[in-house]
């Protein structure tokens, strides 16, 4: 890492090298041209990542299929919702997840999102009567308060899936996020635990919803006999059901298939990397990382922290750029020009609502990534760096 006697800044961008086992499968893949996941009578690549991935999670039923966002969409499908029903979700997600929920021709309701990251309990309960589904982001992998959320929403029948595109690893109260809803949705994008460019997955015990979903993935014909199980449901949705084919190819499932058993190192891994640069941030006095709530065992590859006190925008600008010029680039989500997790930029939804709390904390909320990958050494780098760069920001 020196140069010229220099310290370099590291490298967040680059993920870790993919498998060597991964590479003999695709080439193995490659020379059959046995991508499509039915082609084979059974044990495509794709169906044993499903049965490795309810196993590591502890669920009944796992749907392999292009991206997150795809898995989000077939999940409110599957829940068989009127046209036109509210689904909450928090107003601090990535655009994708409203998205998801205007393609399932359902309207998102925005619940307001506290400093810690985690959605407004109040702002959640008094907006929930009326609500057909909840689908609750653990953005950035901040878990909000499941045990609230699931006793309100078990109380009112209403169900309830998990994005956990950021929290693959993580626990809440020793049980694996994603499975505490009815349904539970990771991403493989580049960013996330496990890199397949792209792909996602969902999970549920539910034997209804899984069915539907498998048919609505791109199941045509009799395909869903290659999944397991639950063969009357299938019979009674197919040909009933849309065909969004959303399915996930061979290739990313061989890509994926050997960093499953790396996951527990990574997580292990990324939380003393996160917990040993939110210890020298909060120690500076400036900048503030929110605590994990007790329950929560978190799986993080990147960290977030609030300017805090009274920062103006132009000292928050400047922070931003002190940072970059000692190698270390910052995202403020608020003063991000377009940012995708900013909701007044989901133009699609229409007039953005007055959600006040989320503003003012998008405005000051800072985003770094933290790869599971990096050393002591440049962790001190960059935890050096935003220190330095919050006290040129805001001299005594």
């Amino acid at each position: 890492m020196a140069h010229d006697g220099q310290t370099l800044p590291p490298n967040v961008y680059d993920a870790e090298p993919i498998p060597d086992a991964a590479r003999a499968e695709i080439e193995r893949l490659l020379s059959s041209g046995d991508l499509f996941r039915y082609t084979a009578a059974k044990d495509s690549p794709v169906s044993l990542l499903e049965q490795e991935f309810a196993d590591l999670l502890g669920a009944r039923y796992a749907l392999a299929v292009s991206s997150c966002s795809a898995a989000l969409f077939l999940s409110l499908k599957a829940l068989d919702l009127p046209r036109g029903a509210q689904v909450l979700i928090p107003a601090f997600t990535f655009a994708a997840v409203p998205s998801a929920v205007v393609h399932a021709d359902c309207v998102p309701v925005l619940v307001e999102v506290g400093d810690s990251y985690r959605i407004d309990l109040a702002d959640f309960e008094a907006k929930l009567p009326g609500a057909g589904a909840v689908l609750i982001s653990h953005m950035r992998g901040h878990t909000s308060d499941m045990d609230a959320i699931m006793r309100l929403c078990d109380a009112a029948g209403i169900p309830v899936i998990e994005d956990a595109a950021h929290s693959l690893g993580t626990l809440w109260g020793g049980r694996n996020i994603g499975t505490i809803g009815k349904v539970g949705c990771f991403s493989f994008q580049s960013y996330k635990m496990v890199n397949a460019g792209e792909g996602g997955i969902m999970v549920t015990d539910d034997p209804e919803i899984a069915a539907r979903a498998v048919i609505m993935s791109g199941a045509y014909e009799e395909n869903w006999k290659k999944h397991p199980g639950f063969q009357n449901s299938y019979c009674e949705w197919q040909n009933k059901l849309p065909l969004y084919n959303l399915r996930m190819q061979n290739l990313s499932a061989a890509v994926i298939r050997p960093q499953l058993p790396l996951i527990a190192r990574r997580v292990a891994d990324g939380r003393r990397n996160h917990d040993y640069v939110a210890a020298a941030l909060n120690g500076c006095g400036l900048l503030t990382v929110p605590p994990a709530l007790p329950p929560e065992l978190r799986a993080p590859d990147s960290i977030q922290f609030t300017l805090a006190g009274d920062w103006t925008d132009a000292q928050a600008y400047r922070f931003q750029t002190e940072a970059k010029a000692r190698g270390v680039s910052v995202q403020i989500f608020g003063l991000s020009e377009g940012n995708a997790r900013a909701f007044w930029n989901w133009q699609f939804l229409g007039e953005a609502p007055d959600l006040p709390q989320t503003r003012a904390m998008l405005m000051r909320a800072c985003d770094v990534r933290l790869p599971a990958r990096l050393t002591l050494p440049e962790l001190d780098y960059i935890a050096d760096a935003l220190t330095q760069a919050a006290r040129a920001a805001r001299p005594a």
